[in-house]
């Protein structure tokens, strides 16, 4: 039997975009009963399937973005389905609902393409969990073929003429800037130390258009009393020495940009009165009691995990929110390599400049090793190996000998051996190698070490599914 259902009157989902799922049972009271959960859920079309044998058919002649699975078939079985699925249809994720619940079972299935694993009897939560996580990755690459698609100009890429770059990373990032700026909602800029997140905010500002100023403020070393009076300013008599009333950096900043760097380092007290003024548009002085408003946007930055702090009761989840309601990553300099050489071009041509010097030549071999580091300084620390080599350079080509011992100063603290292995170096293993097993279980400890025992982040890493993740570290409990 196979049905097309809609369901006009029921709510919108609430999820990214509506997406057409087949529901493939041939138990005819399952099916009944998940299509009962995703209608509840709000999705209106839903096509189900109790003969395997016409689920090909289906996908060729209607646009599905989703597939629910059951292995255990009569005609054909779901686990030769799965790979035939993915092959013919890429685009389609599928999510294994299932009684079968061996280790083995779930390993091919991941291994054949299967998005995700719901074990029956069927938990409508777990079930709408893994639809969920399929529709937001679903919308991701619907929109990343957009892009490719249509690769839209920049309206403004005077803004972006500092930022060294030809990574196609960079400039989708670059595309997000331009429809957010103009919101006067908070924008949280994150990467790691050295990859120019203020750069960005200051593109972000430009591009706002705002009459106001741009007031920058570093957030690491203020307690709260230096926070209150640097941001919010205080009246005469607040306290000792205070023999006038002074102006906070946000009323300087109004109608413009007020960027507080280093965000992950506020004090509890201090996040406190930065959520009444993000949620209220509204701050005292020190020592005041009338209430001031103000309308300057709010853009934070970090080179820390805001989700770690939070977890560790060092950062407020209101205020992690809603700090985020705008995000923009900066990727670390060794996941956008291609912009190496362009980078490397720029620092020299710059340092020979400043320093009254002819420009080396750059060698391809100085390339090649530079392209072999991990660079956990990224780009400013980049810049300084270049022009301290620069400086000390004689000859007319820049020689690989003075880089060298900048990038083993580095590596033996920083590099793990697994590092090591992605950036050239062997991995070694002992006289007797590790089983398949042993080598999972390893990898599992090591990203949830990483990670801080994230298992989103960690699963992410590893390239699976989080619920895949969680039924692996039940397994690794049930046998020690």
């Amino acid at each position: 039997m196979t049905k097309f259902a809609t369901n006009n009157d029921s709510p919108l989902s609430d999820l990214e975009f509506p997406c057409a799922i087949l529901v493939v049972d041939d138990n005819t009271i399952n099916l009944e009963f998940m299509q009962k959960i995703l209608e509840k859920e709000g999705f209106n079309r839903i096509f189900i399937c109790s003969d395997s044998r016409y689920v090909l058919d289906i996908c060729k002649n209607n646009e599905i973005d989703m597939v629910l699975l059951d292995l255990k078939m009569p005609h054909i079985n779901g686990e030769v389905l799965l790979p035939e699925i993915r092959s013919l249809f890429p685009d389609i994720h599928v999510i294994v609902v299932t009684a079968l619940t061996d280790i083995q079972t779930v390993i091919q299935c991941m291994k054949s393409g299967a998005f995700d694993f719901v074990a029956k009897p069927v938990e409508s939560q777990l079930l709408l969990s893994a639809i969920r996580r399929a529709q937001r990755i679903l919308q991701l690459e619907r929109e990343n073929q957009t892009l490719r698609k249509h690769t839209p100009s920049l309206k403004n890429p005077e803004e972006f003429q500092e930022i060294i770059t030809q990574s196609r990373k960079m400039m989708d990032i670059f595309i997000s800037i331009e429809s957010i700026a103009p919101s006067p909602w908070p924008i949280l800029v994150s990467g790691e130390t050295g990859v120019g997140k203020e750069m960005i905010v200051h593109a972000i500002h430009n591009i706002s258009k705002l009459q106001g100023t741009f007031v920058s403020v570093n957030a690491a070393g203020l307690d709260d009393h230096m926070f209150s009076d640097t941001i919010f300013g205080h009246v005469k008599g607040a306290f000792t020495g205070a023999d006038k009333d002074k102006k906070g950096l946000l009323q300087n900043a109004s109608g413009g940009t007020i960027f507080l760097d280093e965000i992950g380092d506020l004090s509890i007290s201090s996040q406190v009165k930065l959520l009444r003024l993000i949620q209220e548009g509204e701050y005292m002085p020190l020592g005041g009691e009338k209430v001031h408003y103000s309308d300057a946007r709010i853009i934070t930055a970090t080179n820390q995990d805001l989700w770690s702090l939070q977890r560790s009761g060092k950062f407020r989840k209101d205020l992690n929110y809603r700090l985020r309601t705008h995000h923009i990553h900066i990727p670390p300099l060794r996941e956008r390599m291609e912009d190496l050489p362009l980078l490397v071009e720029y620092f020299v041509e710059q340092a020979a400049l400043i320093q009254n010097k002819d420009k080396p030549n750059i060698p391809e071999q100085l390339l090649r090793r530079l392209n072999t580091y991990f660079f956990p300084g990224n780009i400013r620390e980049l810049r300084s190996i270049i022009f301290d080599a620069v400086s000390r350079n004689q000859s007319p080509s820049l020689s690989i000998k003075l880089i060298e011992p900048k990038l083993q100063d580095q590596e033996p603290e920083y590099y793990t051996d697994s590092q090591k292995s992605i950036t050239g170096s062997p991995v070694v293993f002992p006289h007797t190698l590790p089983t398949l097993q042993q080598m999972s279980e390893l990898l599992i400890q090591e990203v949830l070490k990483r990670t801080g025992n994230n298992q989103t982040k960690a699963a992410e890493i590893i390239g699976i599914s989080q619920s895949a993740l969680s039924r692996r570290l039940q397994k690794i409990k049930i046998e020690f």
